[in-house]
Formats: C-alpha cells, sequence, structure tokens
C-alpha cells in the first residue's frame, strides 16, 4: 500500500486534491479529525495534557475545552511547544493504527492530509508528500466564502501559515490551484499525479 502525504495553507484546495485520491481508491486520514476525536474520547491524552497545563483546561464533564487549551498556549512558545509534543505522539499512534488497518484491507493506498505533516513527522510516514498551493488572494477569498468569516480575519488566518516556499522546500511534488482553475480541473490535474504515484514501482 502506498502512502501519500497532502499538506499546504489553508484555502488551497486540498480537499479538492484528496477527493481525487479517494477516486482511486485511497483511504483518507484527516489528521485534524483524529485530533479533535483524541481530544474528546482519549482518556491518556486528556491525562498527559492535564499533567502539563493542570485541571483547569477541562470543561464540563472533564473534557478538554480546546478554547480554554488554545487560548494558553497562544501567546506561550514554550507551551505551544509542548502542546505539540504531546499530540504529535498521540496522534501519530493512531494515524499508524489507521494506516495499518488500511493495508490490511487491501487498499491500494492511503493519504494523510494535514496542515502540519512536515513539523510533526507524519511525512517520513509517506511514500511521497505532495503540496497544494493556491495564490494568497484566492485563498483569503476562499476563507471568507467557505467560513464565513471578515477579510482581515481571513488575512490574518493566511499569514499566520507557513509561507509557499515552506512547501516548496519539503515536498516531493507540488499542485498549484491557480486563478484558472476550477474544481474540476484541478481535480484532474491531481488525480493524473496521483495515478502516477500510485503506478510507480
Amino acid at each position: 500500500m502506498k502512502t501519500i502525504g497532502i499538506t499546504g495553507p489553508t484555502g488551497a484546495g486540498k480537499t479538492t486534491a484528496l477527493y481525487a485520491l479517494t477516486d482511486l481508491g485511497a483511504h483518507i486520514v484527516d489528521a485534524d479529525a483524529v485530533y479533535h476525536g483524541l481530544l474528546a474520547n482519549s482518556i491518556s491524552l486528556r491525562e498527559a495534557l492535564t499533567a502539563r497545563f493542570g485541571e483547569h483546561i477541562c470543561g464540563e464533564g472533564g473534557t478538554i475545552d480546546r478554547k480554554r487549551l488554545g487560548n494558553l498556549v497562544f501567546n506561550d512558545p514554550e507551551a505551544l511547544a509542548d502542546l505539540n509534543t504531546i499530540t504529535h505522539r498521540f496522534v501519530g499512534a493512531e494515524i499508524d493504527r489507521q494506516l495499518r488497518e488500511a493495508e490490511a484491507s487491501g487498499l491500494p493506498a492511503a493519504a494523510i492530509d494535514a496542515i502540519a505533516l512536515i513539523e510533526s513527522g507524519l511525512g517520513q510516514r509517506c511514500d511521497a508528500v505532495v503540496g497544494v498551493l493556491a495564490p494568497a488572494e484566492l485563498r483569503v477569498r476562499r476563507i471568507m466564502d467557505r467560513e464565513g468569516i471578515p477579510e482581515d480575519y481571513a488575512r490574518k488566518r493566511v499569514s499566520a501559515q507557513k509561507g509557499e516556499d515552506f512547501f516548496r522546500s519539503h515536498c516531493d511534488y507540488i499542485l498549484e490551484n491557480d486563478e484558472g482553475d476550477t474544481p474540476e480541473t484541478f481535480r484532474l490535474r491531481a488525480r493524473a499525479l496521483f495515478a502516477g504515484l500510485l503506478n510507480a514501482k
């Protein structure tokens, strides 16, 4: 089973690229969904986080309150680094479990979708890492349309993420999603790239 990593900044078109992989029979592992699921359900992760940050990060019912946790690490680089170290370990273990399950099911491929694919070390689990990029102005408009947020907040979201140079230097392949693309044309181009990767020896 081939494993492909998909990364890139928000609003670039990763979801459309993932549809192309689904067309080819790949199992999609959404690292963000894995993280949120663990926050809600993993007692071990909850214990590790409260041991580092205290019980006050929990809300009603004892589950982790993401807003409280976020406020705690937002302006504290050391706390954020500790949070990432803890969560990456748990997320990585769950992703490994899903990959083993997909392979045991006989699927031809799996894809790990993660904005922090490179930084978290998840990219090392992949046979190829593909970065999905789009112009910043286009991403701002997409985020505004998709999430109904004001322009200034969308721009802050875009500027807070890694720049194109980071992805170009760390990814094996780049998929450009430009102004002239429609979701259909981009999906076809993504599918052609992924088909080639899956068929490579």
